[in-house]
């Protein structure tokens, strides 16, 4: 029986996320179409069952707010699940052609060098709002990471002469070699773990 390869493509065999906390986490499970139907939504926890590659397609869709102001608004990138597969899958290839490598490789380890390790949260204590230092979990780094390499490539393509595919290839690259200046996703990381140090 032949092997079963992401989009029919790219072996996972080898693939392996070095990151001991997000292992369970990020899903490289071959499948050739990478779309479950909504098939773990019903179930909180489930979505680290789902094809992390998937996750992608769908995190693309609403890449979603920058922050609480709503400053970004991407409500119109919702669409057919055609057109995100053919966006990543474009996004691949471009990586393999820029690294030479396995593209699920350079994806996986993109993700896990911009993960969150640690953030800040807000809670009321008498009269005054206390800002405190917390451990990420691992489900939200890895969200926290699509978020971010999803919002950086929204920012360079929307409104600019660089589209999607070209503006996510190099935020996917530029995450995999860990260059906070040439990745928003590493950057923003690093910020807010800076600021985290600052609060314990």
């Amino acid at each position: 029986m032949d092997e079963l390869k992401i989009f029919d493509k790219w072996s996972t065999r080898g693939v392996e996320v070095k990151d001991a906390g997000l292992q369970k986490y990020i899903n490289l499970q071959p499948v050739i179409v990478p779309r479950s139907g909504g098939k773990y939504s019903k179930h909180q926890f489930h979505k680290s069952k789902m094809s992390i590659v998937e996750r992608f397609m769908n995190k693309l869709m609403v890449p979603g707010h920058r922050s609480k102001k709503h400053v970004l608004s991407s409500g119109h990138c919702v669409g057919k699940t055609a057109l995100h597969y053919n966006i990543v899958k474009s996004v691949f290839e471009n990586i393999e052609k820029k690294t030479g490598k396995n593209p699920i490789e350079v994806f996986a380890r993109a993700i896990e060098n911009s993960a969150v390790r640690e953030e800040i949260t807000s809670y009321q204590v008498g009269g005054i709002m206390v800002r405190r230092a917390v451990i990420t979990s691992p489900q939200r780094r890895v969200d926290k990471s699509l978020t971010m390499i999803t919002q950086a490539a929204y920012r360079k393509s929307f409104g600019k002469k660089s589209d999607i595919v070209t503006a996510l290839t190099d935020e996917i690259v530029a995450a995999y070699n860990n260059d906070a200046s040439k990745s928003e996703a590493v950057k923003d990381k690093e910020r807010i773990e800076r600021e985290s140090e600052g609060a314990r």
